[in-house]
């Protein structure tokens, strides 16, 4: 039996949120439907339904109203037709009003055009006062209710969509990604990648999304392979690590003795930990107490070789 629960999702490339869909019994997914928002009534397309209930958010779910009719997709797709205009109309007041380092983005009317959202950036940290531009365009769309929301660079890259830092024609954020992931440094560099900005920074100025994807097959595999400087034992002698091929499950040695330069790639199997190798050598070497007393069969003979 399924849950009452369903995801729904207001543009083409967002995120999905969760609302109890009990008002409206059998919603199918591709079904457009009104739901309560903590920014009012919007319409959005049922794209999940969940058999087990996901985690309820703080407060609880809000509710589907109701479907969808063919008045509301009317409706919406007019409104959406005056989002153009409505940014254009703000930027041009927010340069009379002379704001410095905020860009408007984009404006959102909701389905039925009682709610206009401007999305906007910031160049600075600081706290920027919208309060004269907010009221300028209430009092220019009354009634429409009018709010400005601050987006960060990833959202903005992904408003305006274009070709991405690697030469994809549409960027990922864009294309397929419905939500942000945090990035680190951390992960550019697990995978080998090249520090510099060019290599590493998409056309947001943040970090690449794309240094996620494979992050967690390069962890994996590293768990398996001796670290870069380590000392390790190869079938043609001893060497060092110089490099690490993850993917591959391969390292680079340079043996002792060789010049520099002259490197040679092993897989896992083919080379062994320096470290533990000295090890069960050292020990080897070490005499056996319980041979004294002839309590063990490791092979040693402590007493010396034998005068008969």
């Amino acid at each position: 039996m399924q849950s009452n629960i369903i995801g729904v999702r207001f543009t083409k490339i967002g995120k999905v949120y969760h609302f109890d869909s009990r008002a409206v019994p059998d919603v199918r997914v591709g079904e457009y439907v009104i739901v309560d928002t903590t920014r009012g009534k919007h319409l959005g397309e049922v794209v999940q339904r969940f058999k087990k209930a996901p985690p309820a958010p703080n407060g609880g779910f809000k509710k589907v109203l109701r479907r969808a009719t063919p008045r509301d997709l009317i409706l919406l797709q007019t409104w959406q037709n005056k989002q153009t205009e409505a940014m254009i109309n703000c930027r041009a007041r927010a340069a009379e009003l002379k704001i410095p380092n905020v860009k408007i983005v984009a404006a959102e009317f909701n389905y039925d055009g009682s709610r206009l959202t401007y999305l906007y950036s910031s160049e600075g940290e600081e706290k920027v006062d919208l309060k004269a531009l907010r009221q300028s365009m209430q009092k220019k769309y009354a009634p429409t209710k009018v709010e400005m929301r601050q987006i960060g660079p990833r959202d903005v890259a992904k408003i305006l969509g274009g070709m991405g830092a690697c030469g994809m024609e549409t960027r990922c954020c864009s294309k397929f990604l419905t939500e942000f992931s945090p990035i680190s440094i951390k992960m550019a560099k697990g995978q080998g990648i090249s520090l510099s900005p060019s290599e590493i920074t998409g056309m947001c100025g943040r970090l690449r999304c794309c240094l996620l994807y494979e992050y967690e097959a390069y962890v994996k595999a590293r768990k398996t392979l001796p670290k870069r400087k380590k000392r390790v034992v190869t079938p043609q002698g001893e060497g060092k690590v110089i490099d690490v091929l993850p993917l591959t499950g391969m390292v680079v040695v340079q043996l002792d003795g060789e010049e520099r330069g002259i490197r040679h790639q092993y897989r896992r199997d083919e080379i062994e930990p320096w470290d533990e190798r000295e090890a069960l050598r050292r020990k080897a070497a070490q005499p056996c107490d319980k041979h004294e007393n002839g309590d063990c069969d490791c092979g040693k003979n402590n007493k010396g070789p034998s005068k008969n």
